[in-house]
């Protein structure tokens, strides 16, 4: 129970950490920036670097869950590298991976049987103690990054190349659609 709080505790700080960095970056820098000060008035410029700062760590959390579910994936045994079929893959992730992580199995998992899916949560963990008002909402986005990035590095060491996006309709319930990239 206490690792569930301290994994908790953990992502909160990561998106917090990564959150807090939203300002205009002061004299000097790359050359994109310099042109950006040419370009923008400096109230157009701060949004404009609140966006990219946005879209920056949404990555770079994204890139964090990648390489965690990578070393989850590689810590597997044996056998469960064996799947024979996609649905086999995306059952073990609903089921042992989500135990794994958050001490719950995922609510549902559907398919259109042409390589998307799409795995719910009724109450996601990472978003519970969100979820007191529809106010939050807009904020969910930065709380499943890392997810997906975990669910995207599990794939890959499983050999399926994936696409994965989360939505949020309501608080706690989120999804995550899982596209298999073929090649």
């Amino acid at each position: 129970m206490a690792d569930a709080a301290l994994f908790e505790f953990l992502h909160m700080e990561m998106v917090a950490e990564l959150w807090a960095h939203h300002s205009d970056p002061g004299p000097g820098g790359t050359p994109l920036l310099t042109l950006l000060r040419q370009i923008f008035s400096r109230e157009h410029r701060t949004s404009l670097y609140a966006v990219l700062g946005q879209k920056m760590s949404l990555s770079v959390l994204e890139g964090m869950g990648f390489r965690v579910g990578q070393a989850l994936g590689e810590r597997l045994p044996q056998e469960t590298l064996a799947f024979r079929e996609e649905l086999d893959v995306l059952k073990f992730l609903c089921k042992d991976l989500w135990v794994a992580v958050f001490h719950k199995q995922m609510d549902s998992l559907r398919t259109n049987h042409q390589g998307t899916y799409v795995l719910q949560d009724n109450s996601f963990p990472l978003l519970i103690r969100m979820a007191s008002g529809p106010q939050y909402l807009e904020e969910a986005p930065k709380f499943l990054a890392f997810t997906c990035g975990l669910l995207r590095g599990t794939l890959s060491t499983l050999g399926i190349k994936s696409l994965v996006t989360a939505s949020v309709a309501s608080l706690p319930t989120c999804k995550f659609q899982v596209v298999i990239q073929k090649t």
